[in-house]
């Protein structure tokens, strides 16, 4: 069987249009996620249980369904009830920001639960309020724990974003699908988004181990 490069060379440069918004809906989405999931992370480890219901359930419902589900729900059901017609891109990044914090905000509270009581009693016997306590000696401990399972996050979620192409958000998938429909052809198309999502999970990987590494020396 004969690989024809001229698909590829053909939709080479909606291939790289697709990427860049690939690339821009994962880091959007970990970005927006990481915020939310903070905060639902400090809701969920709340003292008052009634305050910790909505963020719970926050976290099943995220975690417990299919993340193409969320996607149709929030274009199709969300989304129009801002804006006419539902921008696909809006619908996808939204969808993966709301996804990623209910993991990012059980990262958050594993890493800051991790920490030793006795630091955050130091920091108060020291006049720090919990808000300090939290800002200058909890969360930056954590934080050198937790880059391992942002950073597979951030993979998961990068992957993940492929699942976009179903609601036609021009990214990296749609333009692979987009080839393989017009040619018919599966092997050209396909593995060249699939080599180039490996390129970018090993590229993110390899980035992080620096990160990580450098962190465990300060």
């Amino acid at each position: 069987m004969d690989f024809r490069i001229d698909i590829i060379i053909e939709y080479l440069p909606f291939l790289l249009k697709g990427l860049v918004l690939t690339i821009g809906l994962s880091i959007g989405g970990i970005l927006i996620g990481s915020v939310l999931g903070f905060f639902i992370a400090l809701g969920k480890m709340s003292k008052v249980k009634w305050l910790r219901l909505p963020f719970i359930w926050y976290i099943n419902f995220f975690r417990g369904t299919p993340l193409l589900v969320q996607l149709f729900l929030i274009h199709f059901g969300v989304m129009p009830l801002f804006m006419s017609p539902a921008s696909t891109i809006m619908s996808a990044l939204t969808a993966l920001a709301l996804n990623a914090a209910a993991y990012v905000a059980e990262i958050f509270r594993a890493g800051i639960q991790s920490i030793d009581k006795g630091q955050e009693e130091a920091a108060r016997s020291l006049g720090l309020s919990t808000s300090q306590s939290m800002a200058y000696v909890i969360f930056p401990q954590a934080f050198k724990r937790m880059i391992p399972p942002l950073g597979n996050e951030f993979i998961t979620l990068l992957k993940d974003s492929s699942l976009a192409a179903i609601i036609a958000a021009p990214e990296l998938m749609y333009w692979g699908r987009a080839a393989s429909g017009q040619y018919f052809r599966v092997w050209e198309p396909y593995l060249t988004v699939a080599f180039t999502y490996l390129l970018l999970t090993l590229s993110i990987t390899y980035l992080l181990n620096n990160v990580e590494r450098r962190l465990s020396n300060t």
